[in-house]
């Protein structure tokens, strides 16, 4: 597994693949996987079958995971893609923007 540097709630940029240049909200981080859900990116039609919840059935759309490689944290200060780096403050790791030197809650 590859260091993840990305954390569910963080808005993220979309560097590659059909949904590239689109932002979004991180709904899920999958590490094993490598892989996060993206709020309204990498959207899949899944078929279902009829249950206590949907007793129709039919073909859900739902989001899919995008490789963490191909995605990058939007920078709080400036607003663009940034990268992500570590450093201790206070004896405490936290992230914080190359872009700017703003930490990142």
């Amino acid at each position: 597994m590859k260091k993840v540097y990305i954390k569910k709630g963080d808005t993220v940029y979309i560097n590659a693949g059909n949904d590239k240049g689109k932002t979004g909200k991180v709904l899920e981080v999958i590490r094993s996987k490598d892989r996060a859900i993206v709020e309204g990116a990498n959207m899949i039609s899944k078929h279902t079958k009829p249950n206590p919840k949907n007793p129709q059935g039919g073909i859900v759309k739902k989001e899919a995971g995008i490789h963490i490689s191909n995605l990058q944290l939007i920078d709080p200060a400036k607003g663009g893609p940034t990268r992500i780096g570590f450093k201790f403050v206070d004896g405490k790791k936290v992230r914080y923007s190359k872009k700017s030197g703003e930490e990142i809650k």
